[in-house]
């Protein structure tokens, strides 16, 4: 299991970050998030398979970028 830690820019509601974990457990292999708006953080836990390609590619779709993952 991997866990990524992500910071991403752009959030400013609640339903922003709803809309971004939504993208994200799209993504496959992902088995749990959270994204919190104030942090401008989310947390993303999935399978090995999991690439953070994918989880900056899910967050994009939504019109937030990723300025940092790990």
């Amino acid at each position: 299991m991997k866990k990524y830690n992500i910071s991403i820019d752009g959030m400013h509601c609640a339903s922003c970050g709803a809309n971004v974990e939504r993208s994200l457990k799209k993504v496959q292999g992902v088995k749990n998030v959270s994204v919190s708006v104030l942090m401008k953080r989310g947390t993303v836990e999935g399978e090995d398979s999991v690439k953070a390609d994918q989880i900056k590619e899910a967050v994009s779709k939504t019109g937030y970028k990723v300025t940092s993952i790990n």
